[in-house]
């Protein structure tokens, strides 16, 4: 039997990959796994738990309801982040502004964090696959100062690092750092991460479209004519490719991403600049996607050259193979 190898151990082996590197990276995507593992067992445990199943009882920044498993997922990672102390600043999907640390530790690091921590948590009381999203930046703000508004509004070029935590039938780390896309899997009877899916790629085509048919009569006239063309016999398949919408972003793109396929979320009338967030969602799942050969827009341009003004800015989404992805551009 070959050795397996533990997310420890690859992110170690990795360092050389970066010249400035002085192993504060290496520590922060620790910190993620760990926490990452503290979610996924509240997660396995929410149909038992009474704190953790449900409604909270109010809104994030969002004017979306909370639910409980999102305050205790937000909760986990800013401790682990704070305790850790390889970052300045964080800035969460569940929060109204950016958190900048106080410690001098955390003022001397050199990253900052942005991340959904529980990304599809209306679908936790139907055991649905949700998962954690992240992205990484070093900060443009001076070293030994408090991180600021600007390290959080960096366009998706400058990330050094993003990547996913899936939580469904097993739990599953994907993560890049420009140098192509490796999953790994937890092994939940040691809580050890193991190296199972090295050198992602995407494949360039594929026969999954995943979108909200339920808004078609909002679509503009090209997102139409290219959906009829995914459910006509005039595809590159020569017959109808398969609708899978899941409607948790990271099981519907982390499955494009094995098969093949296209994600849309689209801007329509009731929202105009789209509904999901640049920084928190569309950023780091774009460069995971173009690390593994996919494309990522917001129906005009590429999802990373996008300038942030704001911390909840809005896109519209497609993501996925990239001859599909081309295809739907093409159309506009």
């Amino acid at each position: 039997m070959s050795k397996l190898t533990t997310l420890h151990e690859f992110i170690v082996s990795k360092q050389k990959d970066f010249p400035f590197a002085t192993g504060e990276l290496s520590r922060l995507l620790n910190d993620i796994a760990l926490a990452s593992k503290i979610v996924s067992n509240d997660v396995r445990k929410a149909g038992l738990v009474d704190h953790i199943l449900g409604a909270q009882g109010g809104q994030n920044v969002q004017g979306e309801e909370q639910q409980k498993l999102d305050v205790v997922a937000d909760e986990a990672f800013i401790r682990a982040f704070k305790n850790g102390g390889e970052v300045c600043g964080i800035a969460s999907e569940e929060n109204d502004d950016f958190l900048a640390f106080e410690s001098e530790q955390a003022q001397n690091a050199n990253y900052v964090i942005l991340f959904d921590p529980l990304d599809g948590s209306s679908n936790i009381d139907v055991n649905v696959s949700i998962g954690t999203i992240f992205s990484i930046y070093r900060r443009v703000s001076p070293q030994g100062t408090k991180a600021t508004l600007a390290d959080m509004l960096q366009p998706g070029t400058q990330q050094v690092a993003a990547g996913y935590v899936l939580y469904g039938s097993s739990t599953l780390l994907v993560y890049t750092t420009g140098k192509g896309v490796n999953g790994f899997t937890l092994d939940p009877s040691i809580g050890e991460y193991f190296l199972s899916h090295p050198d992602m790629k995407m494949p360039e085509n594929g026969r999954l479209y995943s979108v909200n048919e339920g808004n078609l009569n909002d679509f503009d006239p090209q997102l139409r004519a290219y959906l009829a063309y995914c459910q006509s016999n005039e595809n590159q398949t020569g017959k109808p490719y398969s609708g899978r919408y899941i409607g948790s972003l990271v099981a519907d793109f982390h499955r494009n991403l094995i098969k093949g396929g296209i994600y849309i979320y689209p801007t329509v009338p009731s929202a105009p600049n789209g509904r999901l967030r640049l920084l928190y969602e569309c950023n780091p799942l774009a460069f995971i996607a173009e690390q593994a050969g996919g494309l990522a827009t917001d129906g005009q341009r590429r999802i990373l050259d996008i300038q942030p003004t704001e911390l909840h800015q809005r896109v519209g989404f497609y993501i996925g193979s990239k001859l599909m992805v081309e295809k739907a551009m093409g159309l506009h």
